[in-house]
């Protein structure tokens, strides 16, 4: 059995879903792909601060992407950012799906302002906005007499990229040119492996910050897209520029952190220690509004100096209903592990949280390989450079899955849909359970082995034995995957193995520390 479509899209957070709307709105029959069950789980979900909402006199955001990043940024992605985001946030976000941004008395938008920004130019919506935008544009695609040619396909992996240089069933396919047609996608649900042909394929998979022990991110974002590229043959770039979020809740229960948004210390949260004493003006004159990396080893160097295990972040100076109705989510999270933010400080930690590099995009959101598209986190047009301005990440990810879909859309039927016969289907070597206990283990070493040797501050050393412990790792896994049925699990770990060594690998070829990159030595 095979799916056939016009456009096939695996990710279904902000660029995805966004990618998929223009596409259906031009006439395309499109599929969307997610592992999870529910489409409404991913990164987007968990955003909380706001989208970034360009005026059109802030002539100063440029300059605070490119100072954020410590001057990496690519200043041709800046210039397509500021140029196109304004209008599509106006028509897909104000218009077409109406999220409810904050507004005042007169019913203008309300603006925030949270670290780096050198002025308010954030819309919001409490502190759930990705929820928001996420349930708003979900709620609109699920509309059939709207969008009758688009199809989610939940509980269903994406296993590796079609390309019939690799998987074609003849010797000749070995001279096509290189180009991807589709997608090997795993029913969780029957345990088949299914091909899913298209004239277009898009990567929108999210990140991969959840390699980490600790990170903010849900459990599927390790790095399936990144790694479907690579084998496929496409290119992946800026790959250690890992942005750990200073403030995630801290307690000891889960690998994924809470996230306690960055808009608390722009609305006037001051970051203290174990002693009650302010520590960041100590760090940088911006003090609890500096860049996102200079808080998280200030935070990081705060707790080793201090012997404790977190740092604390304290709102509390403002009035309690003012918390309430601003942070609505941080506030009963906190209060169901017994703190009270409206009297006390909340407890926080870093978190590996946005991944700023990824797979290699133009400015289109075109990759290396024909016909592959990378849109969001998963891509790397080069606007984040080695470190991400706040609330930019969902206003990339709305911007390039717009461009993208206006880009295909203009010779997609030039694309035909390629063969199902011409693509081999998928052999399995071996019909082995996998043991799940195995498996367990194996992600926990992973995720302990980059927390420790490719976290937050690296060294020489720390990575030597990093990518040697990574590397014995990822040959056991190859032998291990081989042998085994397909299952959701082992193909994220296998995924999670590659991306790791390829992060590590990244780390070690870059001797300079900048941004969100600290070498030690």
């Amino acid at each position: 059995m095979s799916y056939e479509f016009d456009v096939l899209i695996i990710g279904t957070g902000i660029a995805g879903l966004t990618c998929a709307m223009k596409m259906s709105e031009a006439g395309a029959s499109v599929g969307i792909v997610t592992r999870e069950k529910d489409p409404e789980v991913s990164n987007t979900n968990y955003a909380q601060g706001g989208i970034i909402y360009p005026k059109s006199d802030d002539e100063g955001l440029l300059n605070d992407l490119m100072k954020a990043s410590a001057y990496t940024s690519n200043p041709l992605a800046i210039k397509v950012l500021l140029e196109r985001s304004p209008s599509i946030i106006e028509e897909v976000l104000l218009k077409k799906i109406d999220v409810g941004f904050v507004r005042d008395d007169a019913g203008k938008l309300k603006y925030t302002k949270e670290g780096a920004h050198s002025i308010e130019r954030i819309i919001y919506k409490g502190d759930y906005t990705g929820k928001a935008i996420e349930l708003a544009l979900l709620n609109k695609l699920k509309d059939k007499t709207q969008y009758p040619k688009l199809s989610f396909l939940t509980a269903h992996t994406a296993i590796d990229l079609l390309t019939p240089a690799h998987q074609g069933v003849s010797f000749e396919q070995r001279y096509e040119e290189i180009k991807v047609v589709g997608a090997y996608l795993l029913n969780q649900e029957t345990g088949d492996v299914l091909k899913a042909l298209a004239r277009v394929t898009v990567l929108a998979t999210g990140g991969y910050a959840s390699l980490y022990l600790n990170h903010t991110n849900t459990e599927g974002a390790r790095g399936d897209g990144h790694a479907m590229a690579k084998r496929a043959g496409a290119w992946l770039t800026n790959m250690e520029f890992v942005q750990f979020h200073p403030t995630a809740f801290f307690d000891r229960s889960s690998q994924r952190r809470f996230l306690v948004s960055e808009a608390v210390r722009g609305e006037g949260g001051i970051l203290i220690n174990c002693e009650g004493k302010r520590f960041m003006n100590r760090f940088h004159p911006d003090a609890e509004l500096a860049p996102r990396d200079v808080v998280a080893r200030a935070i990081l160097e705060e707790m080793i100096q201090t012997k404790h295990d977190c740092v604390y972040l304290d709102i509390s100076h403002k009035g309690a209903e003012w918390i309430k109705d601003r942070f609505p989510t941080i506030y009963e999270h906190c209060l169901n592990s017994h703190i009270d933010i409206t009297k006390n400080p909340i407890p926080v930690v870093p978190a590996a949280h946005y991944c700023c590099g990824g797979v290699k995009t133009d400015l289109l959101g075109r990759t290396t390989l024909k016909n592959l598209y990378a849109v969001g986190e998963v891509a790397c047009t080069g606007l984040h450079g080695a470190n991400r301005l706040a609330s930019s990440s969902l206003l990339e990810g709305l911007t390039w899955g717009y461009i993208a879909a206006e880009d295909m859309a203009k010779d997609l039927l030039s694309n035909p849909i390629y063969r199902a016969n011409r693509i081999r289907d998928w052999e399995s070597l071996g019909e082995s359970v996998a043991d799940s206990n195995l498996i367990q283990q194996d992600w926990l070493t992973l995720k302990q082995t980059m927390w420790n040797y490719a976290g937050l501050i690296r060294s020489t050393n720390r990575l030597k034995r990093g990518d040697a412990m990574i590397s014995e790792l990822y040959n056991e896994i190859q032998r291990f995957y081989r042998d085994m049925r397909m299952r959701d699990d082992l193909i994220g770990l296998r995924n999670a193995v590659e991306v790791s060594y390829t992060v590590l690998n990244s780390s070690r070829i870059n001797r300079d520390s900048v941004g969100c990159f600290y070498r030690k030595d």
